[in-house]
């Protein structure tokens, strides 16, 4: 224990340092109030990092003071010491954090890659016809962007009295904000919330048929390039 206070004092006036610099600025008001933004990042990027270092010295030396051997070794090389073992996690939660950035936080669902699909069928009421494909018009809407749908005329179908429609869309961006919109000719406008999450997992068949208010229901699934 008594062999690591320079280290131990090093880290413990980095934090400091840094906090305190933090405290520092913003009791003195530092900053643009036109540009918050670049006075942040130069506050977390410039001076915050400035007075870790700070901290890091006066620890360390305070360490080697209470340390008391004289094979202690110099300032200089005790910081750098000090010095690596703050930079470690640092690095490690900066790697993590772009991680997270690149993974999760971007809007694109599959980046660099093929695109993945919504497949659903819509099951119309009891007694509606089954409409043709050019009087269909089908749009995915979400908080980033429409997509128009493609129906599969091939695929429709009767299911007892009702009339069933298949169709996909590309599921662009991660959101979970979906809805989908079906016009049909003749009747009135139908919107569908689909109830994925964020990352739209692959699912190996179709769910659950939910119910609209007017009486039609819609089931469907994400399916994800390459897989069935």
């Amino acid at each position: 224990m008594k062999n690591s206070l320079h280290i131990i004092g090093g880290v413990i006036g980095a934090v400091a340092g840094f906090f305190a610099t933090l405290l520092a600025l913003d009791l003195t008001g530092f900053g643009n109030p036109a540009d918050p933004i670049q006075s942040g990042l130069l506050t977390l990027l410039v001076f915050a990092p400035a007075g870790a270092i700070v901290g890091l010295v006066i620890g360390t030396s305070l360490g080697m003071r209470w340390r008391g051997r004289k094979d202690a070794g110099g300032l200089a090389a005790n910081s750098l010491k000090s010095f690596g073992v703050v930079l470690t996690p640092c690095a490690a939660a900066g790697g993590a954090y772009f991680w997270y950035a690149v993974s999760t936080a971007t809007p694109w669902l599959n980046p660099n890659a093929a695109t993945p699909i919504l497949q659903f069928e819509v099951r119309l009421p009891a007694g509606a016809a089954l409409p043709a494909a050019q009087d269909i018009a089908i749009e995915l809407q979400t908080d980033q962007n429409r997509m128009p749908g493609v129906t599969k005329f091939n695929q429709f179908r009767r299911d007892g009295d009702r009339s069933v429609i298949v169709g996909d869309v590309e599921l662009a961006f991660r959101t979970a904000h979906r809805q989908l919109e079906v016009k049909i000719k003749g009747q009135p406008d139908r919107v569908f919330r689909i109830g994925l999450s964020g990352k739209a997992p692959h699912a190996a068949e179709l769910g659950q048929w939910q119910p609209h208010t007017d009486g039609s229901e819609i089931r469907y699934r994400a399916k994800w390039p390459g897989r069935d």
